[in-house]
């Protein structure tokens, strides 16, 4: 379980980007931050693993309190958070094999990454990881090579080759058209799914988030507005998070003209896949 207690952080410039957050995500459950730009959510995700500092507040993962640990213990801690990122992170000129393969960094050690001396399990794992994810015949092909869609199912193999207990997931699909977008998402919950993983998403797509995530928190101005399940985002839940705008008109529209995607959502949600 992820805990986060107060959590809290003010940059130099004296901006406060979170505003005394507590939040517990249990083993297993999937749940999106939405909310305007600036609001917070890719700082709560960085003050998760320590890649932003707190300035207050306190992160527990299980037993583990991540705000107290030591550099050496942060390493070891990371290891069990998966990190799937908006750009990729991919390192252009290496194969998607080797990329997937870097998530092993924290525990094979720099040296024996950097000379790819990977131990056979290792490799194993992630020939299972790719095949899982849909990339099996794109093993040796290089990253720059990929599409945005390919890219990112190449970050979700590395993360999961960590054998994390979570995954933060920082905008996966902001660069993906939204066929790709749903695959992407529905692949994340899937593996969450099968792995028992708790997963924290920042998304920008509240319809994304409405189809696939079991719950949803709204942030603004570092402060949590909302937290409860898709079916409770309503227009006057919607101004509360990102200010006013006729969001009843806005539902009125895609309902009356994109009924075939409202039938296709209904019936995912009957298959348990949100």
């Amino acid at each position: 379980m992820l805990r986060i207690e107060g959590l809290t952080k003010r940059y130099r410039t004296g901006d406060l980007a979170l505003d005394k957050v507590d939040l517990e995500v249990p083993g297993g459950q999937v749940m999106a931050l939405i909310g305007p730009s600036g609001a917070g959510k890719s700082t709560l995700i960085r003050c998760v693993n320590r890649l932003v500092e707190p300035s207050a507040g306190r992160v527990r993962l299980g037993d583990t309190e991540i705000t107290g640990l030591s550099r050496r213990e942060l390493r070891r801690a990371r290891r069990r958070m998966g990190m799937i990122f908006q750009e990729f992170a991919l390192v252009e000129r290496l194969t998607v094999m080797e990329n997937v393969l870097s998530g092993q960094l924290g525990h094979v050690g720099f040296w024996r990454s950097y000379l790819r001396r990977f131990p056979q399990p290792a490799v194993d794992a992630a020939y299972q990881t790719l095949e899982r994810v849909g990339l099996a015949d794109q093993i040796d092909k290089r990253a720059d090579a990929l599409s945005g869609g390919q890219r990112q199912r190449v970050g979700i193999a590395r993360a999961l080759l960590q054998q994390p207990e979570i995954l933060l997931v920082d905008e996966p699909t902001a660069s993906l058209d939204p066929k790709t977008s749903r695959q992407i998402m529905r692949l994340i919950c899937e593996l969450c799914a099968e792995r028992h993983l708790a997963a924290v998403i920042n998304i920008h797509d509240v319809q994304l988030a409405q189809l696939f995530v079991q719950r949803v928190v709204g942030l603004r101005a570092g402060q949590v507005v909302f937290d409860g399940p898709p079916s409770g985002l309503n227009p006057e839940v919607l101004t509360r998070i990102y200010g006013e705008e006729d969001w009843t008109t806005a539902a009125t529209r895609r309902k009356g003209t994109d009924g075939g995607d409202d039938d296709a959502l209904d019936e995912e949600r009957m298959a348990g896949i949100v």
